[in-house]
């Protein structure tokens, strides 16, 4: 069948519309119909080469849509089920997935190939083979993907706001409640809010912190860091050195979390250097992964017993924890749809960008029209 997507051809290229090739759904596969997709920054390290996958290959790691048809062998979905898609597919039995670390799960290593597991692909345009972002490529209004990327949510749940959970807001709100552990009490500093960083904020009010600093140059992100739950925010990383000093009494945050859209060893010094003896520093961003952006004092490190950590998709398990972060929303208490900025037709992706880029969004979403 034919369909519509948004390519990336190679690095520092705009991103196209193209009327694409899609095969069948083949063994443990499924056609899906995509509601939405997120206009999630990790798309666009893509584009900038911060993260360099195979080209050419069609975007979009969020998605939420129906299921159109299944392959053989298909167990965990059927037609008409609505889901959210995992960015990290959980195939539920490698070592990663049976010791309950799903956001692990071997299946995720061609990702960034764009090719299923098998190293096949499904969408083709121009003569070439196209990848699929995170095995999904959510630009394009349909797509063939594993059923191992499908998390089946309530009906009634709106795609728009769901496909939220499917990257950005587990990997913020997990990187404060799971890999930082923030505790009740806890003084914790989220370095960028942007969309990751907006949900460690929602994440660390959640789990009970006493002081949420939220640390952006915009004036509009720290204001929309107040409206989910932080305490208080600055504009720089020496602002929140002294604030977190005065807060504690000299003491230093429990808890620093790195959200920035490019991390640097500049923000890394600065949220090793803001926690207490026996704190914590959570790093989510990413950065071009031959950039050592990690450049630390071993002495002080020992000396003081600090932890660094790393974090892919907040620690969090993507076939559980996306249902319970709709429970939350269903219930009241967690924000999504105050997320979305923006909401973008396909065609308009560049322009998304532009905005996200410019800081003008908290959360864009696309809209594919059917």
């Amino acid at each position: 069948m034919k369909t519509t997507a948004a390519v990336l051809w190679d690095v520092g290229k705009a991103w196209e519309i193209e009327e694409v090739e899609l095969d069948e759904p083949r063994a443990g596969e499924v056609l899906i119909r995509f509601v939405a997709a997120g206009l999630c920054h990790s798309d666009e390290h893509l584009r900038h080469g911060d993260l360099v996958p195979r080209f050419p290959i069609v975007g979009g790691h969020e998605g939420a849509g129906i299921i159109e048809a299944v392959g053989p062998g298909v167990t965990r979905v059927k037609p008409g089920d609505h889901v959210v898609c995992s960015f990290i597919p959980s195939c539920g039995h490698c070592r990663w997935c049976s010791t309950g670390q799903q956001n692990l799960c071997d299946m995720g290593a061609t990702i960034l190939e764009g090719s299923m597991p098998d190293g096949t692909f499904r969408f083709h345009a121009r003569g070439q083979d196209l990848g699929a972002m995170c095995m999904l490529g959510t630009f394009a209004r349909y797509s063939v993907i594993s059923q191992n990327s499908c998390v089946v949510i309530d009906p009634d749940i709106p795609l728009d706001v769901a496909v939220l959970v499917g990257c950005g807001v587990p990997t913020g709100w997990g990187s404060a409640v799971y890999a930082a552990q923030v505790a009740p009490g806890d003084t914790v500093v989220i370095y960028g809010i942007g969309g990751i960083g907006i949900n460690a904020v929602q994440g660390a009010a959640h789990a009970g912190a006493r002081h949420v600093i939220a640390v952006d140059p915009l004036a509009n992100k720290r204001e929309k860091a107040e409206e989910f739950g932080a305490t208080h925010s600055v504009a720089t990383a020496h602002e929140a050195q002294q604030l977190a000093t005065q807060l504690t009494r000299g003491v230093g945050a429990d808890k620093a979390i790195v959200t920035v859209d490019i991390v640097n060893d500049e923000v890394v010094q600065a949220a090793f250097d803001v926690i207490r003896k026996g704190g914590t520093m959570v790093i989510t961003g990413l950065a071009d992964p031959a950039r050592k952006t990690v450049q630390l004092s071993g002495a002080v490190m020992t000396l003081f017993q600090k932890e660094v950590k790393g974090t892919l998709f907040g620690h969090s398990n993507p076939m559980y924890d996306i249902r319970k972060l709709l429970d939350l929303y269903r219930d009241g208490q967690l924000k999504l749809d105050e997320l979305v900025t923006r909401r973008y037709r396909l065609e308009e992706i560049n322009q998304g960008y532009e905005d996200l880029l410019a800081g003008k969004n908290v959360r864009g979403v696309i809209i594919h029209e059917h």
